[in-house]
């Protein structure tokens, strides 16, 4: 029968090399720490010690159940504090966001995994509707998304904006409307509408994405000044989007007279309670990307 008070009592034999002393620090009879390791070497029906006289040696079996035992109670403490749902330093954080934001986000999380060694991290990249099936399917705790959502198992907060570049190729000459048409735009998943909020804000004789010469599409928005790069076509991209570009030396932002930005939610179960090491990690990356960009970092008033 497993019982884990009999790998205690084992990995405590094993640091000590002592029965006398494992007694005295488990406050038990030498007998009774004899009897453990017994207990535990017919469980596993595997010798455990080579005995030699009053000392012993680790058998290959006793090597291998030291190791497994130190495992067991590591992943058991784990696992304890993994239940307190409340702690900001330990626990499982399990997020998806689109390519826009994890570009800088996931990153970031990591930094604060380094410092709590306690947190766990699964972050998944992913599409608007993919992230919403995964918080209700459970599969993540909550997501962060580029466009409201409406549905009566979930929660929607805004959370945090970023500013929209217009990013043409380093030695693109022109200024106007008729120059971007031009050059054509580089696509990718919800970049028309991120292009058609910056261009509408900037150029009064702007009408629809559909009159612009269709260049390229990726679906990795992370890839698309690659191509801007090239010369190839025009893109409207986060901030965040060009801070991370390998590209930056061979694109740049044209200065507009109207800022617009991309609104980024966080979307949870409903009634769910967050706990707090997901609000700090979502108010530490906010308040870093405040002072990195004055003024481009406010909360979203709703």
């Amino acid at each position: 029968m497993f019982n884990a008070r009999y790998f205690r009592t084992f990995i405590t034999l094993v640091e000590t090399g002592s029965f006398t002393r494992t007694a005295r620090r488990l406050e038990m009879t030498q007998p009774g720490v004899s009897q453990h390791v017994r207990k535990l070497e017919q469980y596993l029906g595997k010798s455990l010690l080579d005995r030699q006289g009053r000392r012993f040696v680790l058998t290959e079996a006793g090597r291998r159940a030291y190791d497994y035992a130190l495992k067991l109670f590591a992943e058991h403490e784990q696992f304890r504090h993994s239940l307190d749902n409340d702690s900001l330093d330990s626990g499982e954080c399990r997020l998806a966001s689109p390519g826009s934001v994890g570009l800088m986000l996931y990153p970031f999380i990591l930094g604060q995994q380094q410092m709590q060694p306690g947190l766990t991290v699964s972050y998944s990249f992913a599409f608007n509707d993919e992230i919403v099936a995964g918080v209700l399917s459970g599969r993540h705790d909550l997501g962060i998304v580029t466009e409201p959502v409406r549905h009566p198992e979930l929660d929607c907060e805004p959370w945090h904006q970023e500013p929209l570049c217009l990013v043409v190729p380093a030695d693109f000459a022109g200024s106007g409307l008729g120059d971007l048409m031009a050059l054509g735009v580089i696509g990718y998943p919800g970049g028309d509408d991120h292009a058609g909020a910056l261009l509408r804000a900037n150029f009064p004789d702007f009408r629809s994405m559909s009159h612009f010469p269709r260049q390229g599409f990726t679906n990795e928005v992370g890839m698309v000044l690659d191509a801007v790069a090239r010369g190839l076509g025009f893109a409207v991209v986060s901030r965040v989007v060009l801070e991370t570009s390998p590209w930056q030396r061979q694109v740049k932002a044209l200065s507009l007279a109207q800022a617009s930005h991309e609104f980024l939610y966080v979307v949870s179960r409903a009634g769910a309670h967050m706990p707090r090491r997901y609000v700090r990690l979502l108010e530490g990356y906010r308040e870093q990307r405040r002072h990195e960009r004055l003024g481009y970092g406010e909360v979203i008033e709703s």
